[in-house]
């Protein structure tokens, strides 16, 4: 049996680690159309190993990203990936957001989190001395990683386990053939008895070239970074986080302390004029009018203006980013504030205009596409591999 994984990511390397283990036997291709692996959202992110705390109760991504998490600490150890648990806080700034919080303590329970503690002002600044606002929730579990050094690893194991790694090699057709399915990309050719489709930003293109249609579009989202400069860095310990708004679809700008060293704050989370567009004026022709021919994006919009607005100033404002950072560290400046880096997140959006906030596949007979995977699928990766590999049939 022959299994083709398209999207080198730090799912689609998990999935062809896992294979050999479920598939024993069987050929392992992963097909990536960037020179290296991991060069996306898997290495565009903020280095957060989430343990579960936000997500809805028996989804599945509150289900695999506690899972998930145990899985990547452990993979870490052996490995000797830089990792550290080292808690975070979830404050609320204002007394309003405190119902918020324990309606947040409550999910994290339910997921299976422990050691999570309610503190008060008192306390939280014991543990981040700096924190404003009137509460906060301590969540133990929670951590940082080097996510590059997880994609080499799993490079390096699958390069052992025997699996076919093909680098610069982008997927422009799949077709049937008699019960397989041919992948080409100009530089390899496969006939493959299943294809596993864990392209990322390009998932629903790829669905399409294997002739599913594009109900649920990815819309990109470009999240911009500061960076603390180092006389700052002492403000922040841990991780700080806000107290999400559940009318909005993100998480707010936040502090993430770096496993490798510094301070990042952020992301906003504005339209990104290309699929890999981690720069303001970088412009794809053919991803900008995919987006804005996309009817669930306006509708997106009209449901959101006032975020998307207050995103939009946060984009061209220093000073905008650094008074929504001051609702939970005061003292910041923003002169304490340089620019750090941005990731792009594929956003999975239907129609109406609502996000696909969970993970989602599409099953067929010789494919399974992974159509939705937002944060916190690079936690969850090894999970969500697990996940896959019971799905895919050791003869088709």
């Amino acid at each position: 049996m022959k299994i083709c994984v398209i999207g080198g990511g730090i799912v689609g390397l998990a999935v062809a680690r896992r294979l050999h283990g479920s598939h024993t036997g069987a050929e392992i291709h992963l097909v990536e159309k960037e020179a290296g692996f991991g060069r996306h959202q898997s290495t565009h992110n903020s280095g957060v190993l989430h343990a579960g705390l936000h997500y809805k109760p028996g989804s599945a991504k509150a289900r695999l990203a506690v899972s998930g998490i145990r899985q990547m600490v452990a993979f870490c150890q052996h490995h000797h990936v830089a990792y550290d648990v080292c808690g975070k806080l979830v404050v609320a700034t204002n007394p309003a957001e405190v119902e918020r919080l324990r309606n947040l303590h409550e999910r994290g329970r339910l997921n299976g989190l422990t050691g999570l503690a309610w503190l008060d002002r008192d306390a939280m600044r014991e543990i981040e001395p700096h924190v404003g606002g009137v509460a906060a929730l301590r969540v133990p579990e929670e951590g940082i990683v080097d996510y590059r050094g997880v994609c080499d690893a799993l490079e390096r194991e699958n390069a052992k386990l025997g699996t076919t790694l093909h680098r610069g090699a982008k997927v422009e057709k799949i077709t049937p053939d008699n019960g397989a399915m041919v992948v080409s990309s100009r530089s390899v050719e496969l006939r493959a008895d299943f294809v596993v489709n864990c392209a990322g930003l390009h998932c629903d293109r790829v669905a399409e070239l294997a002739g599913e249609h594009r109900t649920t579009r990815i819309v990109p989202f470009r999240g911009e970074y500061y960076k603390l400069k180092p006389a700052a860095q002492h403000l922040v310990r841990h991780l700080i986080y806000p107290v999400p708004d559940p009318v909005f679809p993100f998480l707010g700008v936040h502090f993430t302390r770096l496993v490798l060293g510094g301070v990042e704050a952020g992301p906003n989370a504005v339209l990104a004029f290309a699929r890999e567009g981690y720069t303001k004026w970088q412009i794809n022709p053919a991803d900008l009018a995919d987006a804005v021919f996309f009817k669930g994006l306006w509708n997106f919009m009209r449901q959101h203006r006032a975020m998307a607005w207050e995103e939009m100033k946060r984009s061209f404002s220093k000073a905008e980013f650094c008074r929504a950072l001051q609702k939970l560290v005061p003292e910041l400046q923003a002169t304490d504030l340089e620019p750090g880096g941005a990731g792009v997140r594929a956003q999975a959006m239907e129609p109406g205009g609502a996000l696909v906030h969970d993970f989602a596949f599409i099953e067929r007979p010789h494919a399974l596409h992974l159509i939705s995977a937002p944060s916190p699928a690079a936690t969850a990766s090894l999970a969500i591999a697990d996940e896959i590999v019971t799905k895919i049939p050791h003869a088709v």
